[in-house]
């Protein structure tokens, strides 16, 4: 197969990197726009007024080109206030659009290795190249997981009986390797939206007599099976 990882080496090692170091990026880029909308929300009237009705990225760039005071300062303390929000505005518009522009490169180098080691993922419904690149990291190298209820096992997708008297019922399984179910949950997500036989799986499902969560729990199951299958068939 193309994937030839040893002992924690190669593609699957770099993929591992670039998506733990993408989830960090992620969570900076999160709080630097919550600390980012906090001190607008606290502006004076002036500084609101231009910001209002933009988008975030808009309110960003924007941000990004202001200078440490405003014509209409009046006091001392007032121009102090104003050129200290200002001037953090700007600092934290930069490194907003610095974070973004690094999210971006990850997305693409992340998007090569995925091409390079099984780009049949990316041609399956809902999973993108972040997806695509944990599930390759947990697979990891041929032989780790030998069978497709083993994969959904480490996924934590695999049905855990809950049944009493006559109703046959599966229940939440809480363990195993959280950030592949969390990927796997995505996708089902995904497909519930935007994939037409999902959604009539989904409805075939309700008339069954199924709950969403137990028809979603299903889905993830059926979307595990599928994830392993098409690894172990990249040559």
């Amino acid at each position: 197969m193309r994937v030839e990882i040893a002992g924690g080496l190669g593609n699957r090692e770099a993929l591992r990197i670039l998506h733990v170091c993408r989830r960090h990026y992620t969570d900076a880029r999160t709080a630097t726009v919550n600390l980012f909308k906090s001190l607008i929300l606290t502006a004076d009237d002036e500084l609101r007024d231009q910001l209002r009705d933009l988008t975030t990225g808009q309110q960003v760039r924007q941000a990004a080109d202001l200078t440490g005071t405003s014509p209409n300062d009046d006091t001392d303390a007032t121009s102090a206030l104003v050129r200290v929000r200002r001037t953090h505005l700007a600092e934290l518009a930069v490194r907003i659009l610095d974070l973004n522009r690094v999210l971006a490169d990850n997305l693409k180098q992340i998007r090569t290795l995925v091409k390079a080691m099984c780009p049949a993922l990316l041609n399956q419904p809902g999973i993108g190249p972040v997806t695509a690149a944990v599930a390759l990291t947990a697979w990891s190298h041929p032989g780790r997981v030998r069978t497709e209820a083993a994969f959904a096992a480490l996924a934590g997708v695999n049905p855990v009986p809950a049944s009493s008297g006559r109703n046959v019922r599966h229940r939440l399984n809480r363990g195993g390797d959280r950030t592949l179910n969390s990927a796997i949950h995505t996708i089902a997500k995904s497909r519930q939206r935007c994939h037409q036989p999902t959604k009539d799986y989904i409805a075939r499902r309700a008339t069954e007599g199924r709950t969403p969560r137990e028809a979603i729990r299903s889905l993830k199951r059926y979307i595990a099976r599928q994830i392993w299958r098409t690894i172990q068939a990249t040559p």
